[in-house]
């Protein structure tokens, strides 16, 4: 990069030559004056205002102007013999913590270049120097006829400097906040902060002039022939009376989605807080009523299944009652067993483990009339 000037650092007794570089640049798009009946370039000339003739740059210098309009010349020797320790020389005044500059001081941004073998060394140092102490040096330099207020931090492995505009340039903010009293609720405070927390943070490297791209496209499509200018949408600006818990909300929403996430989250946080605003949509809630009925209902299906299963055990002992009637009629001994154990499960007696434990007899009894039984069934067939 091409340095703009040569000097060196003053630091203490140590001197640092170095070059001044510029670190930004402009890429905004110029345009030229035209004539617009012929398209014309439209130029200005340097034009003497006492006899009209046109100026070159070898004839033309400097001069102060009165307050009456008188002109006072000054001369590039007047100005060479003014006592400026700066001239070629930053000098470093002080070191500060970064958070002291305002911000509102900055102005053009330099690089600082070690300029020569020799001051790699104490470039170096002060470099390291500053990176340690988490400081910046204050620095007076002059720059194009002027002497400026400085600020030099490391950035990367490069000492940076930025021009700083003097104290008693900074114009105090009167009459520019707003002249009435507002008060700010703390339920759009909570919005606020959430759209804060939802935008989140943005690689500054990934920004660009989407401005400065649709006018480079414009030009090259005017130049192909095929440009077809678009009816630009202007939107209402100023004088609408908005509401702003309403703004918020939709903000957050539509920060969330070009995000692609769902809602919830701060969101929902903060519209707890700022309660029934105006403008914020409700979501309904469920009723309890509905949950209660579907609670109720869950007893009904499980004693269902118990009904159910004792009818299948009532006819599952009817079914083994009838067997045995049938298994009596062979013989009236056995009959009058069976009988007694019919009379004994019409008394309520359901399940068959009572007629088993009767006694030994009864269960001598039902051996016969299992005897009888077999016996009976050939009979049974002969007649058929």
């Amino acid at each position: 990069m091409r340095s703009i000037w040569n000097g060196a650092i003053s630091f203490g007794l140590v001197s640092i030559p170095i070059k001044l570089v510029n670190a930004t640049e402009s890429h905004s798009i110029s345009f030229r004056q035209i004539h617009l009946a012929d398209g014309g370039r439209i130029r200005y000339r340097k034009v003497c205002e006492l006899d009209g003739e046109e100026v070159s740059g070898a004839e033309i210098g400097k001069g102060y102007e009165e307050a009456d309009g008188s002109v006072i010349p000054i001369t590039d020797e007047d100005l060479a013999q003014l006592p400026l320790a700066t001239a070629k020389t930053i000098e470093i005044m002080s070191f500060v913590p970064a958070e002291e500059i305002d911000p509102l001081q900055m102005d053009a941004a330099y690089y600082l270049a070690a300029n020569g073998a020799t001051a790699a060394k104490p470039y170096t140092l002060l470099r390291e120097a500053l990176k340690r102490s988490r400081k910046v040096a204050i620095a007076k330099f002059a720059l194009r006829g002027r002497e400026r207020l400085g600020m030099l931090r490391v950035v990367d492995d490069v000492i940076a400097m930025h021009g700083l505009l003097w104290p008693d340039e900074i114009r105090a903010p009167e009459g520019v906040a707003p002249d009435v009293d507002v008060t700010v609720r703390d339920a759009e405070l909570d919005l606020a902060d959430a759209l804060m927390a939802t935008l989140g943070e943005v690689e500054l490297a990934s920004l660009h002039d989407d401005y400065r791209d649709a006018v480079e496209a414009m030009i090259a499509a005017k130049a192909g022939g095929a440009f077809e200018p678009a009816e630009a949408t202007v939107e209402p600006a100023g004088g609408q009376v908005i509401d702003l818990m309403a703004a918020l909300e939709k903000s957050v929403r539509a920060a969330k989605a070009s995000r692609g996430e769902g809602g919830g989250g701060a969101e929902d946080d903060a519209e707890a807080g700022a309660g029934a605003g105006a403008g914020a949509e409700v979501t309904p809630m469920r009723r309890r009523g509905g949950a209660g009925r579907k609670t109720s209902t869950a007893p009904k299906a499980v004693g269902g299944k118990k009904s159910t299963a004792a009818s299948a055990k009532k006819t599952a002992a009817a079914a083994k009652t009838t067997s045995k009637k049938k298994s009596t009629t062979a013989k009236s001994g056995t009959a009058k067993s069976t009988s007694a154990k019919s009379t004994t499960a019409k008394s309520g007696t359901t399940k068959s483990t009572a007629t088993k434990s009767t006694s030994a007899a009864s269960a001598k009894k039902a051996g016969t009339a299992a005897g009888a039984k077999k016996a009976a069934a050939p009979r049974k067939r002969a007649s058929a």
